[in-house]
């Protein structure tokens, strides 16, 4: 097969990423979904969207380790707690709310 973007690929590997999804969830990490499997990968794994062959994006999938979902869910968490503290301080030195 030839390489080709990884987003070419997303739709036809989502049995694996519900596999992944489905083993991180009896892990503990019971708010896994595919779509947060995708974009792990995404930005740990694959540092962006690069091109690459099916077989490799699909062992990317499986040997995706817990500690590495873990660490994506991390900073995510860090970065949406970022965001809501900047809407709250926006909102609480709004005009209207003085």
């Amino acid at each position: 097969m030839d390489s080709r973007h990884v987003d070419t690929w997303k739709e036809m590997i989502y049995p694996a990423l519900k596999s992944k999804q489905e083993e991180l969830e009896m892990l503990g990490y019971e708010q896994a979904t595919p779509e947060g499997v995708w974009k792990c990968l995404c930005v740990k794994i694959w540092n962006g969207e690069p091109e690459k062959r099916l077989h490799e994006i699909v062992q990317d999938i499986f040997h995706l380790k817990s500690s590495v979902y873990l660490s994506y869910l991390t900073i995510q968490s860090y970065e949406n707690d970022d965001l809501a503290a900047s809407i709250e301080a926006l909102i609480g030195n709004s005009p209207d709310n003085g």
